[in-house]
């Protein structure tokens, strides 16, 4: 019977140890209240309290926390602009009372100091510096969040801009316009490619003909001085330069027909200006023709007197016209 009634005894005491101890999680602090008066704060680990007595009335996490403030707001080129700040907050340990007891919603307080700030700063900047100036925005949110909220017992750790979404409308000219800038920046490379194709072209071309011209030259000095090497020869054995010019003007006249007479595809034709040019063409192809044999004939003659020495023929008396064969 006695066994009996231990039972319930244990069961009632264990109830009562529950009541009198309780658990706080790592990172966070309990509020313990005495009859509805504020006893103490508890730390992390196994607690104690009076049963009935002591209540916990909330528990405040210590870790750091973020909250998202979407905000929309205009900019100083009347452009609406919607702008997403991550405030990122702790408790601070040692002001877990004033967190708790002064501030019944901190993060809505958080919010109203985010939209406060940010409907005053970016009102007077243009999109463009929105952009290029959200650091400013976030470290003015910052400063103007930890003075406000220090006396509460939060601490901000850091603020963000996260997001900056203009209008879909701008958004769009936005995209028309940085398209434009790079087509006409891509128009002026290749207008500079092509402007240097064609200076190259140009270069290559003058250089070309600079050469060409230089091997014209090059190739008439050396006729030049082939034809002066030519007359000296001729002067050289008794003939005069009026008769070493005929010579190698009728000479070079048949290399000329031989060299066009090798072409199988090619036609000749030679149309005098008047029939009297034509008949003065051929007479003066005919003496000079003549000399040529003339010359031909003095040469022979000079070569055999040298060969004989002492003895001397008489000069062979030039061809008449009718001697002369084509």
């Amino acid at each position: 019977m006695g066994g009996i009634l231990a039972i319930p005894v244990l069961i009632f005491a264990f109830f009562i140890l529950l009541m009198f101890i309780f658990t706080v999680k790592q990172q966070t602090a309990a509020i313990i209240e005495r009859f509805g008066r504020f006893q103490s704060i508890r730390s992390s680990g196994l607690r104690f309290k009076i049963p009935i007595v002591d209540r916990i009335v909330g528990r405040i996490n210590l870790k750091i926390q973020q909250l998202d403030v979407l905000v929309e707001t205009k900019t100083k080129d009347d452009v609406f602009v919607r702008l997403k700040i991550s405030v990122q907050f702790q408790v601070i340990k040692d002001k877990v009372y004033e967190a708790f007891y002064k501030l019944e919603s901190p993060h809505d307080q958080i919010t109203s100091y985010v939209f406060d700030v940010v409907r005053a700063e970016v009102p007077k900047m243009k999109l463009d510096d929105v952009f290029e100036r959200k650091d400013d925005i976030a470290i003015a949110v910052k400063r103007e969040l930890n003075e406000a909220m220090l006396d509460y017992g939060y601490d901000i750790i850091k603020t963000l801009v996260t997001d900056i979404d203009p209008d879909v409308q701008v958004k769009a000219a936005m995209n028309r316009i940085n398209a434009a800038e790079r087509e006409k920046v891509a128009a002026e490379y290749e207008a500079e490619a092509e402007r240097i194709k064609i200076v190259a072209k140009a270069r290559a071309e003058a250089e070309s003909k600079r050469l060409q011209g230089q091997g014209i030259a090059d190739q008439r000095r050396e006729i030049a001085r082939g034809l002066e090497e030519s007359v000296e020869v001729l002067n050289n054995v008794g003939i005069n330069s009026q008769e070493a010019s005929a010579l190698i003007v009728v000479t070079q006249h048949y290399d000329t027909l031989q060299s066009i007479g090798e072409e199988t595809n090619s036609n000749l034709i030679l149309l005098p200006n008047s029939p009297q040019a034509g008949s003065d063409m051929l007479n003066n192809m005919i003496a000079s023709f003549v000399a040529s044999n003339q010359i031909g004939e003095e040469m022979k003659r000079k070569n055999q007197t040298t060969g004989l020495g002492t003895q001397k023929k008489k000069r062979t008396p030039p061809p008449s016209n009718d001697d002369v064969n084509f």
